[in-house]
Order: structure tokens, then C-alpha cells, then sequence
């Protein structure tokens, strides 16, 4: 009879040489658009360097920031950051203070 071994993985957070869950989308994502940044430029007709050297910065800045935000971050904090530039500092409530207090019959029925 066959023996399998079990996934000890599951319920784990997908990881690939230190890049945690959301970051891999920015390094995926940032290397594909400068890897047709770079076809584009190439059909356009501009020199062989340029492109290199677009390409090789221009990925050379994907992998250093997205690593710097996975460690600054960490595993979920970029989207606590996202939600706390959306949240409002403080709730303004123009209503008069007696409106708040005053009791309203169509709620109680």
C-alpha cells in the first residue's frame, strides 16, 4: 500500500524567497509591465541600451522597493495602511444637539 505525506502548508500564507502574499502581485505585476515596457520601446526602434538599461533599472527598482514594503510591512500591513489613509480622521455632525436627544415617535412603534 502507497504512503502520502500530508501538506503541512495548509491554512499557511503563500511565500517565495521572503515575499509574502500581496507583494508577490506588486513583483509579478511591476516585472510584466516593464518587461512590455521594454518590447514596446524596442518596437518603436530605440536602441538596444536604452532598452537594456530601462529594463534593468526599472527592475532593479521593482525588487528593491517591493522587498523594502514586505519588510517594513510586513504580511498584512500594506493593507492596513490602504484602509487607514480611506478612514476619516474625525466624523463631523452638523445636526443640532437637541435632535439627538429629542425622541422620535415613528421608532418607538
Amino acid at each position: 500500500m502507497n504512503s502520502y505525506s500530508i501538506n503541512k502548508g495548509i491554512g499557511r500564507t503563500v511565500e517565495f524567497k521572503g515575499l509574502q502574499s500581496q507583494y508577490l502581485f506588486i513583483f509579478a505585476g511591476g516585472l510584466l509591465g516593464i518587461l512590455i515596457l521594454v518590447m514596446i520601446l524596442y518596437m518603436a526602434g530605440s536602441g538596444t541600451v536604452v532598452c537594456i538599461g530601462v529594463g534593468g533599472s526599472g527592475s532593479v527598482l521593482i525588487i528593491w522597493k517591493t522587498f523594502s514594503l514586505n519588510k517594513k510591512y510586513g504580511q498584512h500591513g500594506l493593507m492596513k495602511v490602504q484602509t487607514k489613509k480611506r478612514h476619516p480622521r474625525y466624523i463631523i455632525c452638523r445636526k443640532p444637539v437637541y435632535r439627538h436627544l429629542k425622541h422620535n415617535k415613528k421608532q418607538s412603534a
